[in-house]
């Protein structure tokens, strides 16, 4: 068995259970998908997930990361052998491992395996005319330290700016999100740092905004940076229920005032909007980029 561990010097196994846009019309058990990698194991789980996400089919899956010996590698082997034969069905795996050592291992096991390495890698090889570096985790490693630092910047200023915590330095920022407590500006500030070193500060619309009719004074001289989202109120009544059960705050009745009220003031305001009630962060993030007219960045 491959040991479930924290520690780089061993692989570890990462299982989460996917659940279909809608419910198939027989009953399934989940297909087990492993994502092998010789680094984190995003990359292949990002890719997979993606070609998932196009069967309306219940999936277990388990990445497998930093396989870089072959002692790990055979490990693995036999961890997917062993879901085949508890699932009665090949397990699927989606490989990035760089070495065609350790892939030529794990490729023996009883399953599907998509080589995404050698299915992109190698027709790009004939394309440009040059081999590829084969190195291990490259798309990981800090190769443009700047780009590096902007993001972690980027972080810590999206902490910094956290639901409205601080006005300080906000003309640094790229984007301003706005919306009722709970419509997602936390984690699309956070996505939008982590992925594409956007400064991304977050602002709650509260009551006393609704009162006075205008936005926070503070966010007035940057109007032109500030992106707002909204959510159903049923949605947002189900979520802010979670967080504080039966209170006025996750009252259906008091979400849909903030939600029409918050709603109301953006159009009034001439501030760009969208709903992130069936969105994902990816989306939403897609969208602000497009629309504050933002790219990654690399300088």
């Amino acid at each position: 068995m491959i040991p479930t561990s924290d520690s780089t010097n061993f692989p570890s196994v990462s299982e989460t259970t996917s659940q279909p846009t809608s419910l198939p019309t027989s009953s399934t058990a989940a297909r087990t998908v492993f994502f092998v990698s010789d680094g984190t194991g995003i990359t292949a789980e990002t890719f997979g997930h993606a070609v998932l996400t196009q069967f309306n089919l219940r999936f277990r899956q388990i990445r497998v990361p930093y396989i870089d010996t072959p002692d790990k590698a055979y490990d693995a082997l036999r961890t997917i052998n062993n879901a085949g034969i508890r699932d009665g069905q090949r397990p699927i795996v989606f490989s990035t491992l760089v070495q065609s050592e350790l892939s030529n291992v794990v490729r023996k096991a009883d399953c599907m395996y998509m080589d995404l390495i050698q299915t992109f890698v190698e027709p790009l090889e004939q394309e440009l005319g040059v081999k590829s570096t084969h190195t291990i985790g490259r798309s990981h490693n800090i190769v443009d330290s700047e780009e590096y630092m902007n993001r972690i910047e980027a972080i810590n200023f999206s902490l910094m700016h956290d639901d409205g915590q601080s006005h300080k330095n906000l003309a640094e920022a790229d984007v301003i999100l706005v919306g009722v407590s709970r419509s997602g500006k936390t984690p699309t500030s956070l996505y939008l740092a982590m992925q594409y070193g956007i400064k991304a500060a977050n602002y709650p619309l509260i009551p006393e905004d609704f009162e006075r009719g205008k936005l926070p004074s503070g966010l007035l001289p940057y109007k032109s940076k500030i992106f707002g989202l909204s959510i159903t109120p049923e949605r947002l009544a189900v979520i802010r229920n979670e967080r504080l059960a039966g209170s006025k705050y996750a009252a259906l009745e008091n979400c849909r005032y903030e939600i029409n009220e918050a709603e109301s003031m953006m159009k009034r305001e001439g501030i760009r909007w969208l709903s992130s009630t069936t969105k994902s962060i990816e989306e939403i993030s897609t969208t602000i980029l497009q629309e504050i007219k933002l790219g990654r960045r690399e300088e």
